[in-house]
């Protein structure tokens, strides 16, 4: 998202923050009618032309997104969907990935209330590893010709009672409405932003053999030395890696053995 639209947004998270502050806000309901207002935004693009419509007053338009969906949807997720139609969209389209975000997070909120969070972030990073060495399920989670009705059936068969609700929900919601997205893309946005629920970032580290709790630590607090923030470490085995790992954080890269990687911390922290 650019100018308007970024502004837009971060007012929303904040919002959506304050609200499910309070514990007594069902956050699963809200991510349940918040992917609902994103089913509807999306499908209807007359809708919500309207209710960005940059000559359109800011209040005439929450007025008009609370009549359309009072008695829908509870008091909340109106409240949140007015402040999103007050505020100034650069794209129509850019509300409508700003209320999935919501959905989600909202999610993730009741995740992390029931001490999961951890699970979530690991579930969707184990998914998204299980769709990549598998191109016969990638496939049939990306039919078009397939309904939405299968493909969560098979999601259910697959995740239910072996994941976290939450896993479950966020994925059958990115696998029956990917709004264009790939889905290596999308399990990867959600990582990102489970881990941005506590601040952190996502380290994919992938070592030739599986990593000891006093290695994974270490490496934690190098990482989290070098980037300044906490990391979250999504840990991968691949035998081609050879005896040492790589570390993918965002776009950088980092190759190299543990031992090497510390000893350059090490260097630096020293100069």
């Amino acid at each position: 998202m650019n100018g308007a639209s970024r502004e837009a947004l971060a007012s929303a998270r904040e919002r959506l923050d304050a609200l499910t502050d309070n514990t007594s806000v069902d956050a699963a309901k809200l991510a349940e009618e918040l992917a609902a207002v994103t089913g509807l935004l999306d499908r209807e693009v007359s809708l919500r032309r309207v209710l960005t419509d940059p000559a359109q007053a800011g209040e005439a338009k929450a007025e008009l997104a609370g009549r359309l969906l009072g008695g829908q949807v509870g008091g909340e997720t109106v409240d949140l969907v007015s402040g999103m139609v007050r505020s100034r969209w650069s794209r129509s389209r850019d509300l409508v990935d700003a209320a999935e975000e919501l959905a989600s997070s909202a999610d993730l909120v009741a995740a992390q209330r029931a001490g999961a969070l951890d699970d979530v972030e690991d579930e969707l990073f184990r998914f998204g590893r299980i769709v990549s060495s598998s191109t016969e399920l990638r496939a049939a989670l990306t039919d078009r010709s397939a309904t939405a009705s299968a493909k969560a059936g098979l999601l259910h068969s697959l995740l239910g009672g072996r994941a976290n609700p939450v896993t479950e929900r966020l994925v059958t919601r990115l696998v029956t409405r990917p709004r264009g997205r790939s889905l290596e893309g999308g399990l990867d946005a959600l990582s990102k932003l489970a881990a941005g629920r506590r601040d952190r970032m996502v380290a994919v580290v992938t070592s030739a053999v599986p990593l000891g709790d006093g290695q994974r630590q270490r490496l934690g607090a190098v990482l989290a030395r070098i980037y300044g923030r906490q990391m979250h470490l999504n840990l991968d085995v691949d035998p081609e890696v050879l005896g040492g790992i790589q570390v993918r954080v965002g776009d950088e890269v980092i190759n190299g053995t543990i031992a090497d990687r510390l000893e350059e911390v090490s260097r630096r922290m020293a100069g």
